[in-house]
């Protein structure tokens, strides 16, 4: 029989993995991360609602003005920022780095999502800029793919075409093509592709492995931002951390959240852009629910039940009942 070595290993090096490995070390378990490439910088870029986060998250850009555009503009009242990649990457020399699994009292998986049919997909440059305004979605032109613009700081700016669901995703050089169509493309290119739909792994996961990608947005960073000392603290108390990575109310929300991307999916452009136009009419309350809400069914279930009586009829009979 293998001797246990550590209390908590985490396989995978990513947001959710570190950020995991952090809330552990941080409860003085012994806790070790599987990353075969440690040193290896993340290129990605990751957007969340400030009121998302658990305090004391880093940033490298706050954007205090976010706008949204359907077939009208729209101004969201909630602060929007880019987390600061390198500090969300260190770890407390207290974790040990491997690259290789070894026994374990817990043992989580944090490798990424899994394989799903229905993606997200987007292409962005970077641009010059000092503009401090995010742009969330801007609709205005193809419909069924649109612009999101997100300062990074230092006088720089992301433009990313992105295809919010498909199935399959949208081929990236199309949206590379689309891209450029609008605007010169800068030095530096982002690609994104991830499944919206994937399948939670077995066992004790952990971040997007774990199911934690918002079905309608893309989302999940936050959300294991936000659960890492849950979690941490449910092993060092030898509770299940099951209980609190998939609780009853957030399983409710994931499927009712699954129904909403099965929605999305079916719409035309023309349909889309009705759509969003509907949904950022909403107030505030009911975006933040459907959007940031993990646990709230009753919240969850009137966002969903306000945008179905406030949509036009032509939009009624695609939409979950």
């Amino acid at each position: 029989m293998d001797l246990v070595t550590f209390d908590v290993v985490v396989i995978g090096g990513g947001p959710a993995g570190r950020a995991l490995a952090r809330a552990c070390a941080h409860e003085g378990l012994h806790t070790a991360i599987v990353d075969r490439r440690p040193d290896r910088p993340w290129t990605a870029t990751y957007g969340a609602w400030a009121d998302e986060l658990p305090p004391g998250t880093p940033t490298r850009a706050v954007s205090t003005t976010v706008r949204a555009y359907a077939r009208e503009e729209h101004q969201i009242q909630r602060t929007y920022v880019v987390l600061d990649n390198a500090k969300l990457h260190e770890l407390p020399d207290t974790v040990e780095v491997l690259q290789r699994p070894e026994p374990a009292r817990y043992t989580f998986n944090a490798t990424g999502a899994r394989k799903g049919r229905a993606e997200q997909t987007a292409v962005g440059t970077v641009i010059e800029s000092d503009s401090t305004e995010t742009t969330l979605m801007d609709w205005r032109g193809n419909g069924d793919t649109f612009l999101y613009t997100v300062p990074l700081g230092a006088n720089r700016v992301l433009v990313e075409e992105t295809c919010l669901a498909a199935r399959p995703g949208m081929p990236l050089q199309e949206l590379r093509e689309r891209l450029h169509a609008r605007l010169a493309p800068g030095a530096e290119e982002e690609r994104v592709r991830f499944p919206l739909d994937a399948p939670r792994a077995g066992g004790n996961a952990f971040g997007a492995a774990a199911g934690f990608i918002h079905p309608a947005t893309g989302y999940s960073v936050a959300t294991s931002l936000q659960l890492a000392p849950r979690v941490a603290a449910a092993v060092r108390a030898n509770e299940d951390p099951r209980h609190v990575i998939w609780p009853r109310k957030a399983r409710i929300v994931h499927a009712m959240r699954m129904r909403g991307l099965e929605a999305l999916l079916r719409l035309s452009p023309e349909e889309t852009l009705d759509f969003f136009e509907v949904f950022f009419r909403l107030d505030t309350e009911h975006q933040r629910a459907y959007l940031s809400s993990r646990e709230d069914v009753k919240g969850t279930a009137a966002a969903m039940l306000a945008l179905f009586r406030t949509a036009p009829g032509r939009l009624r009979w695609k939409l979950p009942r």
